[in-house]
């Protein structure tokens, strides 16, 4: 009962703070526009800082070869959920409008908002690195292949039109991902920027900066759940396929390359494989209603999964966790 307890209360510290922001919000205290300065302000600054310094702190080019697995294993899932959502909307005969969000559910995570303050909560620093695997995996997808179908399921636009769709190339490099590339060049040119001790002024900066984190994305979910409102949660058809695609099926794709990976020889270690398996059941990605907005899709059907997903990850994370002890 350890492991139960011991998540159960990693993820009741995480509910704490989520809580904060819906009642805050849902009280007026918060205007209109304080979830997008949060938003800007982590995506831009304090994402991009935290990432940064982690990696040099924590990484060392030796560590990052050995690393690489997290990629492989990332890439494999995530190639292999896309077939299967690809397969189920068609099977399910799912409506233009709602299949983007649908097969974005199956593969792409809310690694960010969610997924970085609960690997924190549940395992700590340590296992930042196995996270950043992650992230990149997670972020290519979303700004590519997730990013392009949700574009092309526009149910207004002509079937000649969709060909010619794209997506916007300068997504690829968020200011979270720049400050992981960015770090990567001081590895590789071995740059030693925090171990100059004139510098220390400006590694403190970056820390305090990327301490904000955890915090106000938790922060942030309780504004987009008081805003989206709990009332409008609903569960149809391609809703619950939805929330296994996403609690079910892309932790069980990478957990099952993990051990054929480790069936075949290849050394994994036990926080890499649960780091890697608790990310890829993270709720919906938090930008899912804006990009159907843009592509004129079931806006309703995106925030309603989103939403669904993001409460239900509480009871998720637990059961998770009970699950993978055994990796450790």
């Amino acid at each position: 009962m350890t492991a139960l307890s011991t998540s159960i209360q990693s993820v009741l510290t995480i509910v704490l703070l989520i809580v904060v922001g819906y009642v805050l919000r849902r009280q007026g205290r918060f205007d209109d526009q304080f979830g997008k300065t949060i938003s800007d302000l982590l995506m831009k600054i304090a994402l991009p800082a935290s990432i940064f310094i982690s990696v040099l702190q924590r990484l060392t080019l030796g560590k990052l070869v050995s690393l690489s697995s997290g990629l492989v294993y990332g890439f494999g899932a995530v190639i292999l959920g896309y077939l299967i959502a690809f397969l189920l909307v068609w099977l399910l005969k799912v409506r233009p409008g709602r299949r983007g969000t649908f097969i974005n559910m199956f593969v792409n995570a809310n690694t960010i908002f969610i997924g970085l303050p609960l690997n924190l909560a549940l395992f700590g620093d340590k296992a930042v690195p196995y996270f950043l695997m992650y992230y990149v995996v997670n972020t290519v997808s979303t700004w590519t292949v997730g990013a392009f179908i949700m574009a092309w399921d526009d149910p207004t636009q002509k079937k000649s039109e969709k060909s010619s769709t794209g997506f916007n190339w300068k997504k690829l490099l968020p200011a979270p991902l720049v400050g992981f590339l960015v770090a990567l060049v001081f590895l590789l040119l071995k740059i030693p920027f925090i171990h100059v001790g004139w510098l220390s002024f400006a590694v403190n900066a970056l820390d305090y900066v990327g301490s904000l984190v955890t915090p106000l994305s938790l922060i942030y979910i309780g504004i987009i759940l008081a805003d989206a409102g709990l009332k409008a949660i609903r569960f149809d058809r391609d809703t619950i396929v939805a929330l296994i695609g996403r609690f079910v099926i892309a932790p069980a794709l990478i957990a099952g390359l993990i051990l054929l990976g480790m069936h075949a020889g290849f050394n994994v270690p036990g926080l890499e494989a649960q780091t890697l398996i608790i990310q890829a059941a993270a709720p919906g990605l938090a930008v899912l209603p804006i990009l159907a907005t843009e592509a004129h899709a079931d806006v309703e059907y995106a925030t309603n999964v989103v939403t669904t997903s993001t409460v239900l990850f509480v009871v998720v994370v637990p059961i998770l966790m009970m699950l993978v002890q055994g990796l450790a």
